[in-house]
């Protein structure tokens, strides 16, 4: 039998050895879940992914049925390909989930998020963060005679832009409510 020659840099993969076909780049992806709307669902879910060490990162509920008694859970999350695969299997397992949609690998989806932003300022940072406001479409929704608050909706993206530009001017304090999501197109 002869040896076999591997070059410098390189490294031998088994056909076995499963994990050298595994990604380990990490991906973000938006998941709709349609659970019943009980008391100790959202805590299950929520214990789905804490009891494995998943984080997420926007969580968003809201009752979409009445009659049905139903609620859509949206949930943004960071892992591996083969993480979240885990997470869709177990989130489908669950007894009172009735559909898991990983919005970002089902096609175009439309994400937005609402922010409520405080700034305090006077004289040239007030007139600043109002210019700033109306650049971003954002709403004065309170003002007194040295604070805002600001209503911002869009991406995630757009939020955080804004709220940096706000800092320097005065920023207080921040509350969002997390990502909404829907598929686009008549599905």
């Amino acid at each position: 039998m002869s040896a076999l020659k591997i070059k410098k840099g390189t490294s031998k993969h088994s056909a076995y050895d499963l994990r050298s076909h595994l990604s380990d780049a990490q991906e973000r992806h938006t998941l709709a879940v349609v659970v019943d709307n009980e008391s100790g669902v959202l805590a299950r879910v929520i214990g789905l992914f804490s009891g494995r060490g998943y984080n997420i990162d926007s969580l968003t509920v809201a009752e979409i049925d009445h009659t049905g008694h139903r609620s859509r859970i949206t949930v943004v999350t960071t892992g591996t390909p083969q993480v979240i695969h885990q997470i869709k299997a177990q989130l489908e397992r669950m007894v009172p989930v009735y559909e898991v949609h990983d919005l970002t690998v089902e096609g175009p989806s439309v994400e937005r998020e609402l922010a409520l932003i405080k700034v305090t300022g006077e004289g040239e940072k007030r007139v600043e963060a109002l210019r700033l406001a109306d650049i971003f479409r954002a709403k004065v929704v309170d003002t007194s005679l040295n604070s805002f608050i600001f209503e911002i909706t869009g991406t995630p993206d757009k939020v955080d832009a804004f709220a940096d530009l706000m800092r320097p001017l005065g920023l207080i304090e921040v509350a969002r409510t997390g990502i909404a999501a829907l598929s686009r197109g008549a599905k």
